[in-house]
């Protein structure tokens, strides 16, 4: 086992493609490294650049105490765990596991030792006479796992490895993937474009986009401090709600100024976030998660809303309403939205002076809303996020 580390890591493809840019991570010996963030961002190339199988145009990639820059894939002593499974179909189970130690020469007796061992760790002892055929997904999954597993490692590498499987599927393997990791404590980079994977899995995630790492951190930290809105977007389930207002300030403290209504915000708000008092009277971004938005307030700034629809999820109900503000249409949280819901990025898109912008809250099961009914809705103000409009950036300090 080993710690990795990326030091100024660039990929640049023919013509100029630039896939990764300055990548710099250090990932601990033992720790789960999860690289997320939407199709094309450059997170499988890392992986690739980090197991040799793409070629490094910039930086360094040291692997424990070698700079494996120069070092071919099959000495690295890594193991990949691919989204296609990658079992030879004509060779049982057993055959499958046992091949990486096989071409290493292992004893026989070595052999048959470690790979019923691993087999009887992932519930695979019954299949080990049977082919990748008679496997459901889960299954093969599992035996690519085994496969891996078996090689005793410095570094796993997973490259979307649940992205075939059903929902159900996904959750157990989720589980599974992250408890054999705790268990064996293998350095493990983890590639996925979908952020609740990222979420429950990863000890620490790095968000990226268009090559650029955007954020680091542990995922609470990330999910409740966004370095910009990107970020703020990406991470999330229902995503981040945003709405353009007008920040003004007067001798009782600060406002949003919306059409039609003006929200008080409490003192701490901005004294926590001293870099906001230099956008009065300037139109910046408010984001807002849905566990952070109530019906009828609780005390706090308030704003008012109609109610569009509300869907039962049976230990919350999601109420979807309609706020009259200016959208947000920068690249970032159009390209976010496009990802995690792509419904939404229609309604993005139009850009009026007047309109109303569609956004959910989480409730308890037992709130009656109804459709086109106007309420007021509670914000949550320590949790607000406010961004620069013209940069995505975090108003903060």
């Amino acid at each position: 086992m080993a710690s990795i580390t990326l030091a100024n890591v660039g990929k640049i493809y023919k013509g100029g493609n630039r896939a990764v840019d300055d990548l710099n991570l250090d990932i601990a010996d033992g720790e789960f490294m999860v690289f997320v963030g939407p199709s094309g961002c450059g997170k499988t190339t890392a992986l690739r650049m980090v197991a040799g199988l793409e070629d490094i145009s910039e930086g360094t990639i040291s692997i424990g105490d070698r700079v494996v820059n120069e070092i071919d894939p099959g000495k690295r002593d890594i193991a990949m765990v691919f989204q296609n499974y990658a079992l030879y179909p004509h060779m049982s189970i057993f055959e499958n596991i046992a091949f990486p130690l096989r071409a290493r020469r292992v004893p026989k007796a070595e052999v048959r030792e470690k790979v019923e061992r691993t087999a009887k760790l992932l519930g695979l002892t019954e299949f080990l006479p049977r082919k990748p055929r008679t496997l459901s997904g889960g299954q093969r999954q599992r035996v690519a796992m085994g496969r891996a597993i078996v090689r005793e490692p410095q570094a796993f590498l997973m490259d979307e490895p649940l992205s075939n499987l059903d929902a159900k599927l996904r959750m157990q393997m989720r589980s599974e993937i992250s408890n054999l990791q705790a268990e064996f404590g293998v350095t493990t980079i983890y590639v996925t474009h979908d952020q609740v994977e990222a979420m429950t899995m990863g000890s620490r995630i790095a968000v990226m986009r268009k090559g650029v790492l955007q954020q680091q951190g542990a995922p609470q930290d990330v999910y409740e401090r966004p370095v910009n809105m990107f970020v703020a977007a990406f991470i999330g389930s229902p995503g981040m709600n945003f709405f353009r207002a007008s920040l003004r300030a007067d001798d009782r403290g600060h406002a949003l100024e919306l059409p039609g209504q003006s929200v008080r915000l409490p003192d701490d708000v901005v004294r926590e976030r001293p870099a906001l008092a230099g956008y009065a009277d300037r139109d910046l971004a408010v984001g807002v998660r849905p566990e952070h938005l109530t019906l009828g307030g609780d005390g706090g700034p308030t704003m008012s809303a109609t109610v569009l629809r509300s869907e039962m999820l049976g230990a919350e109900r999601l109420v979807h309403i309609a706020l009259a503000a200016r959208p947000i249409v920068t690249d970032e949280v159009m390209e976010a939205a496009a990802d995690v819901d792509p419904t939404t990025v229609a309604a993005l898109a139009d850009d009026s002076e007047e309109r109303q912008v569609s956004m959910i809250l989480r409730a308890s099961p037992a709130a009656h809303v109804e459709a086109g009914s106007t309420v007021q809705i509670g914000l949550v103000a320590p949790h607000l996020h406010f961004f620069d409009l013209a940069t995505g950036a975090v108003i903060v300090d």
